[in-house]
């Protein structure tokens, strides 16, 4: 199999895929990026955990116009992730209204998104629906 790094360093592979967090230990505020202070305490202590891998769609839309090479339509989308808001693309679900909608149940899903010239594959993340 070949060598696979994920696109984002929160972003956790192996055979139980999940996302991190950084979060406060002064006032529990999560971020997923590298942090020297709290955005909402200023606290300067930190712990990395495990965001829960399903949620709630809690908004989104869909993204008819992008990048050069970027396929579209797609859905971006805010999930609810028993109480860590995570933006994430919506996939595996027709890019519609009538098949995406607020509130819908999501679990977190990977995929590979290109090989470099030495084999090693990226790996994204997306959320798709349950059910």
């Amino acid at each position: 199999m070949a060598e696979q790094v994920p696109l984002v360093e929160y972003l956790v592979l192996g055979d139980d895929p999940h996302l991190t967090a950084q979060e406060c230990t002064g006032c529990g505020a999560r971020f997923f990026d590298r942090r020297n202070a709290c955005a909402s305490c200023e606290g300067d202590q930190f712990k990395k955990v495990r965001i829960a891998n399903e949620g709630v769609l809690r908004a989104f839309t869909i993204v008819s116009m992008a990048a050069p090479g970027v396929p579209v339509p797609f859905v971006a989308g805010v999930i609810d992730c028993d109480g860590t808001s995570v933006r994430g693309n919506v996939v595996n679900v027709e890019p519609s209204p009538d098949n995406v909608s607020t509130g819908m149940k999501v679990r977190l899903t990977t995929f590979p998104i290109g090989t470099d010239d030495d084999g090693v594959e990226g790996i994204g993340f997306g959320f798709e629906p349950v059910g």
